[in-house]
């Protein structure tokens, strides 16, 4: 693994714009800070709406050549970029602990997972396909063809800089598009490593053009604005993707939105606690609380909740805090000092209102973002972690009697992200499936994310499909033609 100070100055600090790493057209300039000790960690471009329009324009002139780029070249380009990224998965390990914070064990779990949309979507890029026949009448034939929809526009989040990145960008590759990256401010460097490895792993001039910047909006709304954007993809909060969709209604441009989530972890009687534990402390301290999927509510049923409180209790008393780069952390910083005030109002309105603390519930002193793993039991439902995404290690236990409950508890949020459910019974778990109004479910396990699958929510959590055979359609948009009937007079 490359040591902290030569692996941050490997990673470029400019605008890739059109195959060109520069500075911003006004010079102005950002910092990126390590939240696990508040120091600097790079200084880099801030991009301005003028590098967003020469951006746009270098991801316009570079679609056509690419769209007509032999599926199997786009696909190999990207099996390069998953072997390159395999090769180096320490150091983007290392780089995400340094500028997000996460343990560096979860952050090699990040690169496995990022990278594996790599490598599928570098398999699906031929396999793109449409259909032929004759329509029921006899008077013709239909062909339904699939095309590459043309620039995009990609907006990630601080939580998982890599997978994120991945998990967009190489959809949008493998169909034909070409793509603007805008990564979060506070978590950028991961995306800017990347950026420089597609390079390397061939990706021609500007299809992948990477914006980073201290305005969000200064930089988004010239490309929103712009005709030839056809594409935008978002993760990140409800409230900040309905006003993007506001944007993109102007332009009727096709939205992916990977919304808020606030998880159902429901643990019914039957349920081995044994996995329903270790289920919770993965679903709830991954990326310490700081996932879309993160576990929100763990709705246990009274008869076993005691024990459950208990047993989770003293897994989460045993969890090392401290910077991710040290060995046995399993929680690092929250990702800045108003993530840690958020935490901390959310534990006292739910002790207020009558939760019991069981471990943890405090900020820890700086240097660093820090909060303690925390439990809280008899969590009432009017208390506004119930209602509010968490974001931090917090797990907060209700509890339920009857089945009827457990669904109506767990469907009670304007969110449908994911759901968790914990039982033996067969029966009980298709009727969970059919029951819960979340896009995915885990039954029996605490991490659902794959790039396999279709990832994405239903209600507030967001349109579209990211991962799976469904995640290259976003990319895609159809064209029926008909043709005169070849055997007609």
């Amino acid at each position: 693994m490359t040591d902290e100070s030569t692996l941050i100055a490997s990673v470029p600090t400019g605008l890739l714009i059109g195959g060109q790493w520069r500075d911003a057209s006004d010079g102005a300039t950002l910092d990126v800070e390590d939240p696990a000790t508040g120091e600097r960690l790079a200084t880099i471009a801030s991009a301005t709406a003028d590098d967003a329009r020469a951006a746009m324009d270098a991801a316009a002139d570079a679609f056509p050549a690419w769209s007509r780029t032999p599926a199997r070249e786009r696909g190999e380009i990207l099996r390069r970029a998953f072997d390159l990224l395999t090769e180096r998965a320490d150091d983007f390990a290392l780089l995400m602990t340094l500028e997000m914070g996460k343990p560096l064990a979860e952050g090699r779990g990040e690169v496995k997972y990022g990278g594996e949309f790599l490598r599928w979507f570098s398999e699906e890029a031929a396999r793109i396909s449409g259909r032929y026949g004759a329509n029921p009448e006899g008077t013709g034939r239909t062909i339904v063809s699939q095309h590459a929809v043309g620039p995009c526009f990609l907006i990630t989040p601080w939580n998982f800089p890599l997978a994120m990145a991945t998990r967009k960008i190489a959809p949008a590759l493998a169909a034909g598009c070409t793509v603007i990256i805008k990564p979060a401010s506070l978590t950028p460097l991961t995306t800017l490593a990347f950026a420089a490895l597609l390079e390397e792993a061939g990706v021609p001039a500007g299809v992948v053009n990477v914006l980073t910047t201290a305005s969000s909006s200064k930089v988004s709304t010239p490309i929103l604005e712009d005709p030839r954007l056809r594409k935008l993809s978002f993760t990140g909060s409800t409230g900040v993707g309905v006003r993007l969709m506001q944007q993109a209604a102007d332009g009727v441009l096709r939205t992916s939105m990977e919304l808020g989530g606030n998880a159902p972890f429901v643990v019914f009687d039957d349920a081995s606690l044994d996995d329903a534990v270790d289920g919770a402390i993965a679903a709830k301290f991954r990326n310490i609380g700081q996932a879309c999927t993160a576990a929100n509510r763990f709705i246990v049923h009274s008869s076993v909740a005691e024990e459950f409180a208990e047993r989770v209790t003293a897994r989460v008393r045993e969890m090392k805090v401290g910077r991710g780069t040290e060995d046995g952390v399993s929680i690092g910083p929250l990702i800045d000092a108003k993530a840690v005030d958020k935490a901390a109002s959310l534990v006292a309105d739910a002790v207020d209102r009558g939760a019991s603390l069981l471990t943890g519930g405090s900020r820890i002193e700086g240097p660093g973002t820090f909060f303690e793993p925390t439990v809280l039991a008899d969590v009432p439902a009017d208390a506004d972690l119930m209602r509010e995404e968490i974001f931090g290690p917090v797990l907060a236990i209700t509890t339920f009697d009857t089945e009827d409950q457990a669904v109506a508890l767990a469907n009670d949020t304007e969110y449908g992200l994911v759901s968790y459910v914990y039982t033996r019974s067969l029966a009980r778990g298709q009727r969970m499936i059919e029951a819960l109004e979340t896009g995915m479910m885990g039954l029996n396990v605490g991490v659902v994310s794959n790039a396999s699958a279709p990832f994405g929510g239903w209600k507030m959590s967001g349109l579209g499909r990211e991962g799976g055979a469904e995640g290259i359609h976003e990319y895609l948009q159809t064209k029926y033609t008909m043709t005169a009937d070849p055997f007609g007079a």
